[in-house]
């Protein structure tokens, strides 16, 4: 019952044909692939442009600035 057999995807078809037509269909896919090209070159920008950014500092003390902590501490 929740599965589509193939009669199903025939009407769907069907129907997808008659609201669109023929010729509509191939212009639609490829406004479709235009969209998803577009789409994957921005994101491959975005990621080349965060590889040329300099990476934050590391946030975690290091064990001289530890010491220096503490010894702030008992001053």
């Amino acid at each position: 019952m929740g599965s589509m057999s193939i009669g199903h995807w025939l009407i769907v078809l069907a129907i997808v044909l008659l609201l669109f037509g023929a010729n509509k269909i191939p212009r639609l896919m490829g406004d479709v692939a235009k969209g998803i090209k577009a789409f994957k070159s921005g994101m491959k920008e975005e990621a080349d442009k965060v590889e040329g950014q300099p990476k934050p500092a590391d946030p975690t003390p290091t064990a001289g600035a530890s010491k220096q902590a503490e010894a702030e501490k008992k001053a």
